[in-house]
């Protein structure tokens, strides 16, 4: 599948070029903070499309709009209702999806991994990503992961999990990503 970049009135390249090769970020919600780890060289694609919605401000203000305890929260849909959310990448379809970048070695095994949600068949990755709660080995060859919590699984990611939902696994009370900050790989010369 050959993928373009979006056009010039989506300036990520600039905006991106500035963190060089970040690994380490912060997503700072209303129930705390969650510091993650990024998988740059393993998922080099998704690495770039998820830092550079998130230098581009475009997670600032968002919903997690699903929350299902004991699995995963859901979150990066700018609409808030789970229907939404372009790459920074233009397919040949127009769909504004890429494609997985699944790496064995990469599995949803604990909890604090961060993975990209899509529309449940391959090669439609957006904006959107989860958090899992716990294991989901299900999820493995099928979500491409790229990251992981470093700090905040015993408290953000505890006091989410623990927001009633709905019964389709909406969050009762907002849980919403209030901004982003991206650090500098500190190892990078």
């Amino acid at each position: 599948m050959s993928v373009t970049v979006r056009s010039p009135a989506w300036p990520w390249k600039a905006v991106y070029a500035q963190y060089l090769t970040p690994r380490n970020m912060q997503l700072h919600t209303t129930h705390g903070d969650l510091k993650l780890e990024i998988f740059c060289e393993s998922v080099p694609k998704t690495a770039e499309n998820f830092l550079a919605l998130c230098a581009s401000s475009q997670y600032d203000s968002t919903l997690f709009h699903r929350n299902v305890p004991a699995f995963m929260i859901q979150g990066g849909d700018p609409t808030g209702k789970g229907k939404g959310g372009l790459s920074v990448y233009d397919s040949p379809d127009g769909s504004g999806y890429f494609e997985d970048e699944i790496r064995p070695a990469l599995r949803h095994h604990a909890r604090g991994v961060v993975s990209m949600a899509n529309r449940g068949r391959p090669g439609t990755n957006g904006s959107q990503f989860f958090v899992t709660y716990a294991a989901a080995p299900h999820l493995d060859g099928k979500n491409t992961v790229f990251g992981r919590v470093l700090e905040g699984a015993d408290t953000t990611l505890t006091a989410m999990e623990n927001v009633p939902v709905d019964k389709k696994h909406r969050p009762k009370e907002e849980i919403r990503i209030e901004k982003v900050t991206i650090h500098a790989n500190p190892i990078a010369g």
